[in-house]
């Protein structure tokens, strides 16, 4: 009997089934944690990819125009369904813009680990983040409605809460919109619009309004370049990185300037200013479009060729009457002559920009004669002269000489004109010279990842007058690419891209 039962004891034949008998609950149940975990991940990642859809079909459309807002809303609702499983909802439901909410931001924290609420568009610093209208909007906020979700785990039986077999999943995405541009010159101008605490340094107006009015593009614009006795401020010009392969010397700089291929990209948020700002021959390379023939013999290609109408009020100084050699001296506006005239309010706004309002009598009456007619509604509104010029061109009176004896043609025994592209329009990237200075960028030397305003056009509106003070550059604004009119989207390369 006792060989039996020390037998008995010693057989473990079967002990594994009881092992996992006592085992089997917490099996079980890690197995259902994990199928939970599973499906809620599943759940996540189909709420997570609508959020993602919903917001970089919005972001999308955020141009800076004025519809911006009612495109991308639109865009919500008619562009994207994705379906998502495991809700308590349905098996199978669709997610479209009734489930979702969204906000339009100016800006987004710096850092990733900064959190962003969804609700308010106020960050965990208290800044709020939400912006004014279209024409500051960068970034679309996305907030998925949390969907109910119930676990097979009955977590219930721990608590007695059936609440507990139960949670909601979310998701929220920002996507913004931003734009690079390419074959632009390495140039950037302060914007003169630029509104600082509250104001505005132009009259009360912004950069949108004045690229959408007639009224506000004609106001003539003086440009002094950042380094040369001018600091960062409103109406100033500097120079940016030129792209890799060109140089890195002023007379690089300077080419990249006056050539009519340029090769640059420069993106929205990532442009980086040229250190020493020294341009070189900048008086020439802006005056090779106006037919004036530069020094020595920088500038000595087809490349560097002038504008098809340099009509700008020289007059003969030296030389046959050929354009190129006859018109080299910087001499302007003198008897039987008239290029551009400045505003009649000049100067005006603390002496960098005009008032807009400009006559326009004596210009075409000594290039074109009493005798000839412009449109009756210039009478009242002017035009630009970027429009008048592009007036002339269009209407073949390019050629028509001024008593003085000059002409729009540029001489083709110099360089022949370039008619593949504008030569009297200069394109930069327009900063708030102001706001940057004051975070700390040293605009006249070398600061990077510079947040771009807008991308603008400019009508170079006569000749830089001297070698010896370069820094004078008379313009007027045509077109920007934040709401712009559309005139620079040969340049333009769209960015949609998730950013939180």
């Amino acid at each position: 009997m006792l060989r039996v039962v020390k037998a008995f004891w010693r057989d473990e034949r079967g002990i594994a089934l009881i092992l996992v008998s006592i085992m089997l609950p917490a099996i079980v149940g890690f197995a259902l944690l994990a199928i939970d975990m599973s499906r809620a991940n599943n759940l996540h990642n189909d709420l997570q990819k609508g959020a993602d859809s919903f917001a970089i079909a919005g972001a999308a459309e955020l141009d800076g125009k004025t519809d911006a807002h009612s495109r991308a809303i639109r865009a919500l609702g008619n562009l994207v369904d994705n379906t998502h499983n495991f809700s308590t909802s349905n098996a199978q439901t669709l997610l479209t813009s009734a489930g979702i909410s969204w906000r339009f931001l100016k800006s987004i924290p710096a850092s990733d680990a900064t959190v962003l609420n969804p609700t308010t568009g106020v960050d965990a610093n208290g800044i709020d983040h939400n912006s004014a209208g279209p024409d500051e909007t960068k970034f679309i906020l996305v907030n998925v409605s949390p969907t109910g979700f119930a676990t097979i785990f009955p977590a219930s039986f721990l608590s007695g809460d059936a609440a507990d077999n139960a949670m909601n999943i979310g998701a929220t995405a920002v996507a913004g919109f931003g734009s690079a541009v390419c074959d632009f010159t390495p140039v950037f101008i302060c914007n003169p619009y630029e509104m600082v605490g509250g104001t505005n340094n132009a009259g009360g107006i912004t950069l949108q309004e004045a690229a959408a009015s007639r009224q506000y593009r004609r106001r003539l614009i003086e440009l002094r370049k950042v380094g040369n006795g001018a600091a960062a401020g409103p109406g100033n010009f500097g120079f940016l990185e030129p792209p890799q392969g060109v140089g890195n010397g002023a007379q690089a700089l300077a080419q990249t300037i006056a050539t009519s291929q340029p090769v640059g990209c420069y993106g929205g948020n990532s442009v980086t200013t040229k250190t020493g700002q020294n341009a070189g021959p900048v008086q020439d390379a802006f005056n090779v479009r106006f037919g004036i023939k530069a020094n020595g013999n920088h500038f000595n290609s087809p490349l560097y060729g002038p504008a098809a109408n340099v009509r700008k009020g020289a007059i003969q100084t030296k030389g046959s009457a050929n354009q190129c050699p006859a018109f080299n001296q910087i001499t302007f506006n003198l008897a039987g002559t008239a290029g551009f005239p400045r505003d009649t309010s000049w100067p005006y706004m603390g002496g960098r920009m005009g008032s807009g309002a400009w006559s326009i009598t004596n210009y075409w009456n000594t290039n074109f004669g009493v005798g000839t007619s412009y449109p009756t509604s210039w009478t009242t509104d002017p035009p630009s002269r970027y429009e008048l010029y592009r007036y002339e061109i269009d209407h073949g009176m390019v050629g028509t000489t001024s008593p003085g004896g000059e002409s729009g043609t540029p001489d083709p025994d110099c360089q022949p004109p370039v008619t593949t592209v504008d030569r009297r329009i200069l394109y930069g990237a327009i900063l708030n010279c102001q706001s940057l200075t004051a975070l700390g960028h040293n605009l006249s030397g070398k600061s990077e990842d510079l947040p771009v305003e807008a991308f603008a056009s400019f009508f170079l509106a006569e000749p830089v007058p001297s070698a010896a003070d370069d820094a004078s550059v008379f313009v007027e604004l045509i077109d920007i690419t934040t709401g712009g009119q559309g005139t620079l989207a040969k340049f333009l390369r769209d960015d949609v891209q998730l950013v939180r």
